[in-house]
């Protein structure tokens, strides 16, 4: 599969037909909000998990030397916090663009998690709603695969694209999540490593 997935994601799933949508974010979609959203809340999906597998050629590398990003990877009784933002369908014109590196959008059931605002757009009654979730997996072009955690942050170290450096984007989300009280072992033990690595 190409790892350019813009059309192949308006074919598979048009949109058109829906007032709104939420979009589950679990890599940099946490802390770069570069779209309008209607509401956002934290999330969960289950099932998944974060994993530094994937291929940036756009983003934080380039074709030739490409960095290292966030794929999800089933993993029964799993759970992975994020960020869940109500977007209407023409917003995935720029999402599609900006995820369009190997990744193709999937439904999946969402769960609200308590808002650290504990603000009233809580759950409304409801603590499950479907979103949409962007996914590569392994059958794309730009799929990297597992690695140790100090390949990886090795990776990563040496890594930058036009939207700057791997090691950002890593950096980044390690924060937004500690933000969130949440805690992922793969990203807090890459990051470790990158920090050993870094002046």
């Amino acid at each position: 599969m190409s790892h350019n997935t813009i059309a192949l994601n308006k074919q598979r799933q048009p949109l058109n037909h829906l007032d709104s949508v939420w979009l589950f974010g679990y890599g940099s979609l946490i802390y770069k909000t570069d779209f309008a959203y209607l509401d956002a809340k934290p999330a969960c999906i289950y099932g998944w998990q974060r994993r530094f597998w994937q291929g940036s050629h756009d983003h934080r590398g380039t074709p030739e030397a490409p960095g290292r990003v966030l794929t999800l990877v089933e993993t029964p009784g799993a759970r992975c916090a994020g960020m869940a933002y109500q977007v209407t369908p023409d917003t995935f014109e720029h999402l599609d663009h900006r995820e369009k590196n190997g990744y193709l959008r999937v439904f999946t059931p969402l769960h609200w998690l308590p808002s650290s605002d504990n603000s009233e757009s809580g759950n409304s009654g409801h603590d499950e709603t479907e979103g949409v979730v962007y996914l590569a997996s392994a059958d794309n072009e730009a799929y990297l695969g597992p690695a140790s955690d100090a390949e990886i942050a090795a990776h990563i170290a040496k890594s930058r694209g036009p939207s700057g450096p791997n090691s950002e984007y890593l950096l980044k989300l390690a924060q937004a999540l500690r933000d969130m009280n949440e805690h992922d072992e793969h990203v807090f033990a890459i990051e470790r490593q990158l920090l050993l690595l870094m002046p």
